[in-house]
């Protein structure tokens, strides 16, 4: 019997209504309507799923293997960079020099409000701390017939802006060398308030120079600053 779509139905012996083969295929070879050969085409078809499948995991596998053996092979022939590359990555203490400027590190600006003079005129201040402490050094040496002169305390990043860039072109020095004897600005701990450059007041000409080595100040420093 035909249904309402044109279907061709017909009835098995169990008594169940079954759809038939549509007539494309009615007309075609013997052998395409047997139930077997539909069959064996799907058994054929899962059965190159099966095989690729399986070729698929075996690549994946070799793949893992060969992977694993060249990590073996790097972890035996070079222990020493493993142990490098440990340490760089497990030392939180490391020193982080990411933020170095030409050899130097930035400081944070002192307050205003926590500066101190340490000469009469005020030009020259420090943390109030270390103000107290200055002045307690330089009266010592005093006693002792060691006239200290302070030269440069706290300065701001105006005065070291001139003390890098202006004096770096009055004297034709590249950023590099002049970086030698004086920090960018930003880069200078005077920028703290607890830097100072003394001089000996006795011998004002070796003031920031290499001669100041051979004076009475210097060596009264070497022995009795780490006091104060």
């Amino acid at each position: 019997m035909h249904n309402a779509s044109g279907s061709k139905k017909t009835t098995s012996y169990s008594g169940t209504v079954q759809d038939d083969i549509p007539e494309a295929l009615r007309d075609g070879p013997a052998e395409l309507l047997t139930p077997s050969a539909v069959s064996r085409e799907k058994w054929l078809v899962w059965g190159l799923i099966g095989l690729v499948g399986l070729g698929i995991l075996a690549l994946a596998g070799s793949l893992f293997w060969v992977v694993q053996s060249q990590q073996r092979s790097i972890a035996t022939s070079s222990p020493a960079s493993e142990d490098v590359a440990t340490s760089s990555t497990s030392n939180p203490t490391a020193e982080d020099t990411s933020d170095d400027l030409l050899g130097h590190l930035p400081y944070e600006i002192a307050p205003e409000g926590e500066l101190k003079p340490i000469v009469a005129d005020g030009s020259i201040r420090l943390r109030a701390t270390a103000a107290d402490r200055y002045l307690e050094m330089e009266a010592a040496a005093r006693e002792q017939g060691i006239f200290l002169a302070p030269i440069s305390g706290f300065r701001t990043l105006e005065d070291q802006e001139f003390l890098f860039f202006d004096v770096k072109a009055e004297r034709r020095q590249g950023a590099s060398e002049r970086a030698e004897v004086s920090a960018p600005p930003g880069y200078s701990e005077h920028h703290t308030g607890y830097a100072i450059d003394i001089g000996d007041g006795n011998v004002p000409a070796t003031h920031l120079m290499q001669e100041f080595e051979k004076t009475e100040a210097f060596r009264w420093l070497e022995e009795n600053a780490p006091y104060y």
